[in-house]
């Protein structure tokens, strides 16, 4: 069924819910953990109402951009990897951003967290680390009881941006990851740096097509019309933004798509040129 423009609109204004999509053997599912709600132009700091008013479809009710969290279960076969690890159970500060949703949704999707061989992160933002070291309810230890933790080099050389309790749950079962090295079947890393000092994506191949979850590169689907606008959360936003036009070039690629973890609930998509500009395009849209 073909979405309505409608439609589109309003999941840009809602967190995503659970979502799967299979390339040849390897199926990959949004797995939600919560939601974090921005006021547009803290995200995004080049904007102006401007910009705002004209797109209004971004935002929701009280204004806010909204930014989805949670993690990208990878299955190959019985394997099981996941890409980032949500905010965990808590809320700082209440209500702005929140999550605890991510075992459930793991169990939805007919995983428990001990079958978890690794957790594979683009960077150390705690959005991205939560469960992986924060215990789960009722327990005293993180969830992923079995899994190795894997990371960029230059991402672990800074861990002492990362608060002592974090680091110190976290050490013991990190391992570094170069630059191209596959870390699953079909799925490699990439070191881009920008956001975060080792900010890495994962490119994940398989019956002729390619899937490319490119982490915080992107938190919203204007910068694809937009390359050039930074979030205020980047590290070094001009080598950012000039991995950004190389990144949508990418995504735009024959049998290419794309995962934004913070997209709403258009989270796999691929881009399109609209025009005299490229657009990110829900990958079910056309479904």
């Amino acid at each position: 069924m073909r979405h309505s423009t409608d439609d589109r609109n309003a999941r840009l204004r809602r967190p995503a819910g659970v979502h799967t999509v299979q390339l040849g053997d390897i199926r990959v599912s949004y797995v939600p953990d919560g939601v974090t709600r921005l006021k547009p132009q803290v995200a995004l700091p080049d904007t102006t109402d401007a910009v705002w008013d004209a797109h209004p479809e971004y935002l929701d009710e009280s204004g806010s951009l909204v930014a989805s969290i949670g993690g990208l279960l990878v299955e190959n076969g019985d394997r099981a990897l996941l890409i980032d690890a949500g905010f965990g159970p808590r809320s700082w500060p209440p209500g702005a951003i929140h999550g605890g949703a991510l075992v459930d949704s793991l169990n939805e999707l007919g995983r428990r967290p001990e079958e978890i061989e690794a957790v594979a992160f683009t960077h150390l933002h705690p959005d991205h680390t939560g469960w992986a070291w924060l215990p789960a309810p009722g327990t005293d230890r993180p969830a992923f009881a079995r899994a190795d933790y894997l990371l960029s080099g230059p991402e672990w050389a800074r861990r002492d941006l990362l608060g002592a309790q974090e680091a110190a749950v976290l050490s013991p079962r990190v391992r570094t990851v170069d630059d191209g090295q596959e870390i699953f079947p079909g799925v490699r890393m990439r070191i881009t740096g920008g956001h975060s000092p080792g900010h890495a994506e994962y490119v994940i191949t398989s019956g002729g097509q390619r899937l490319i979850a490119f982490g915080d590169a992107l938190i919203s689907p204007i910068q694809v019309e937009h390359p050039h606008w930074s979030s205020s959360f980047d590290h070094d936003p001009a080598t950012l933004a000039a991995h950004r036009h190389r990144l949508i070039a990418q995504l735009a690629a024959p049998d290419t798509l794309g995962f934004g973890m913070h997209f709403a609930d258009v989270v796999f998509g691929h881009i399109r040129q609209d025009g005299d500009h490229p657009t990110w395009h829900p990958w079910d849209a056309d479904a």
